[in-house]
């Protein structure tokens, strides 16, 4: 499958979350509906057992393999879950749409990234029509302390970066699947000792539509997001994966259109094109960068073959 479709389709899953984690908080308590979700995650991971155990173990990767899980969902989730009590969605929009530049950072400083030009202009575009959709874009969510929550929100959008860089150092001897398994094992450890400060719901208390809605979040979103993600992020250059996180909340919105009957303005629909145009032309980074390295291998063909046409001659 195309790392793009795939990148797409990974998008459109984490968008779609938006709805359905907000029908499952509306029922139960949040640090309920994560610990769920990532449990479902786990136990799905679990009965794929012979594929998780696929992996090459190289010392040193401990390292990347804590790192991955505590930037996310560990960490990531306390700070995007806390962010939004302090901070409108309108100005949480903004900060989301640095993550590609937070990504492009970390990957030239860990990863030694190629930046190319291609990806300048994709994610000026990107952020830009981001920037753009939120500002346009009705705010509902009062922001009591706009400094706090703008802080928690840019460390959320740090820890997805580390996350994806991690990935990228990781994936090329683990498959994607012992990542999500590694993510639903600690994300469940994790969260856990938080369910002794809830109030758990009774038997009478359980609703069947958001007990389904978290099992969409543990088993399609995070099982076939992350999986499908993943995998991409083993086929592009983490720079082209970045540029589609800023469709997350393009399909958020029109899944929320379509499913909750909310209308979209026609400046919306432009800051939207503007985003998809972002997107596709940082897809020339991996093609420039791929462009470049035969160059210069064609070149250093062309300097080897320089003493051996003088050998010839002599």
């Amino acid at each position: 499958m195309p790392a793009s479709l795939c990148l797409i389709i990974a998008t459109f899953l984490w968008g779609s979350s938006y709805i359905a984690l907000k029908h499952a908080i509306n029922v139960y308590d949040p640090v309920l509906v994560i610990f769920l979700r990532m449990l479902t995650t786990l136990l799905i991971s679990l009965c794929l057992w012979r594929y998780i155990i696929r992996f090459e173990f190289k010392p040193g990767d401990w390292k990347y393999l804590i790192g991955m899980s505590l930037a996310e969902p560990c960490f990531y989730y306390l700070f995007e879950g806390h962010a939004l009590e302090y901070t409108s969605a309108s100005q949480a929009g903004v900060i989301v749409s640095c993550l590609p530049i937070i990504v492009a950072i970390l990957a030239f400083l860990i990863l030694k990234e190629y930046i190319s030009k291609a990806i300048v202009v994709g994610f000026t575009l990107c952020i830009g029509g981001s920037i753009l959709l939120t500002l346009l874009s009705p705010s509902t969510e009062q922001a009591p302390n706009p400094l706090l929550g703008n802080f928690l929100e840019l460390m959320a959008m740090v820890c997805a970066a580390f996350y994806t860089v991690s990935v990228k150092h990781l994936v090329a001897r683990y498959s994607p699947l012992t990542l999500i398994a590694i993510q639903g094992f600690s994300g469940s450890l994790f969260f856990a000792p938080f369910l002794f400060f809830i109030e758990l719901p009774s038997e009478n208390q359980h609703d069947l539509s958001a007990l389904l809605s978290i099992l969409y979040l543990g088993s399609c979103v995070t099982l076939g997001g992350y999986g499908m993600y993943n995998y991409a992020i083993s086929k592009v250059s983490v720079l082209t994966a970045a540029a589609y996180s800023n469709l997350i909340p393009i399909f958020a919105l029109i899944l929320s259109a379509i499913l909750l009957g909310e209308v979209l303005t026609l400046w919306q629909w432009v800051s939207i094109a503007v985003v998809f145009a972002g997107v596709i032309v940082s897809q020339r980074h991996q093609e420039l960068k791929v462009d470049v390295d035969d160059n210069l291998s064609a070149d250093t063909n062309n300097l080897k073959s320089v003493p051996e046409a003088n050998e010839s001659k002599g």
